[in-house]
């Protein structure tokens, strides 16, 4: 037998166990051309909370009665593909079972080399290249600038901080636990970290931001965001990446932005890391690099049984995990 999870019902608010099923299914058989895969990880990621509804946006929406899918580590299992033998690592969009079929195009093979496996669904995975090009690209750091992360201590955020530092920015990270906040000074060297739960944080941005703010990498939205546009300095840039804040909102309401803008002649922009597609091997180049020199570091928080992935992604909305969240479906073969 197959277990799969299904979308059942389209949360209006906070997604609960009342929205996902487990399913049991035949085990599938690969076609010609395809490969039979054993799960092995799990990545869970905020944005599948938006392919939970089925209002327009940048990719299509999770279908009802249907598995939920995204990054995954698995294992072949059994080849139809001259591309691919049994006992190879591949990762790519899956859907949640504990055993699939695919194409050769629709997953890769993963470099034992560069990492643990893992690492392909985090830091060398789609968060790391998210970091990477939102900061690089429309962050466009300068030695010696401020960059504020918030969302610091998960795993775009956390790479955010340390390439920020590598590039020369004086960093400031904002996490929900004072452990969150430890890990981004002590750990990977961020100059200032604020707790938001527990401080002002638009008292604390001004202490820890004197000369203003000059990248606002944006993972969360809502009031920490109200609190960054009053600091931002001449030419700020906002790296719009996520907004879990409201993702569970209804009409979320906010300040109007536009003053703060247009005064400080900021620009916001946001993105997918798809946006970024041909340049996919350049963004790869470097975090490995920088990863194999020891500039890079990361943190996984991995959740284990596959009944465990809706907990999983629920926990993101809760601040539940420092770094990546997997969960762990299965051992390899060998």
């Amino acid at each position: 037998m197959n277990r799969e999870i299904h979308l059942v019902k389209r949360p209006e608010g906070t997604p609960d166990h009342e929205h996902l099923s487990i399913v049991e299914s035949n085990q599938p058989q690969p076609a010609e051309g395809e490969v039979l895969l054993k799960t092995l990880y799990v990545s869970v990621d905020p944005y599948m909370r938006g392919r939970m509804s089925d209002a327009k946006s940048y990719i299509a929406p999770f279908q009802l009665n249907e598995p939920i899918s995204g990054g995954a580590v698995a294992e072949v299992v059994d080849s139809n593909n001259q591309d691919f033998q049994a006992g190879d690592i591949v990762t790519g969009a899956l859907p949640w079972q504990e055993y699939s079929t695919a194409n050769g195009e629709s997953v890769r093979k993963v470099d034992p080399k560069l990492g643990p496996v893992t690492t392909s669904l985090g830091i060398l995975g789609m968060p790391g290249l998210t970091a990477y090009f939102g900061l690089t690209d429309i962050g466009s750091p300068k030695q010696g600038e401020t960059l504020v992360v918030s969302g610091a201590a998960g795993a775009v955020g956390s790479t955010v901080v340390q390439i920020g530092k590598i590039l020369g920015c004086r960093v400031i990270g904002i996490a929900g636990t004072d452990e969150k906040t430890s890990y981004l000074t002590d750990t990977l060297g961020a100059d200032a970290a604020i707790n938001y739960k527990t401080e002002n944080v638009r008292e604390a941005v001004k202490q820890a931001c004197p000369d203003g703010v000059d990248i606002y990498f944006d993972n969360v939205g809502g009031e920490i965001a109200d609190a960054i546009y009053p600091r931002l300095n001449k030419f700020a840039r906002i790296v719009q990446c996520g907004a879990i804040s409201s993702y569970n909102v209804q009409n979320d309401q906010g300040p109007r932005i536009q003053g703060y803008l247009i005064k400080s002649s900021a620009l916001i922009k946001g993105f997918v890391v798809a946006d970024y597609q041909d340049r996919y091997k350049e963004g790869f180049e470097h975090l490995s690099k920088w990863l194999q020199e020891g500039k890079l570091t990361y943190e996984e928080t991995v959740k284990e049984g596959f009944e465990n992935i809706p907990d999983a992604f629920f926990g993101l909305f809760k601040g539940e995990n420092l770094g990546k969240q997997l969960v762990k479906v299965a051992e390899p073969s060998n």
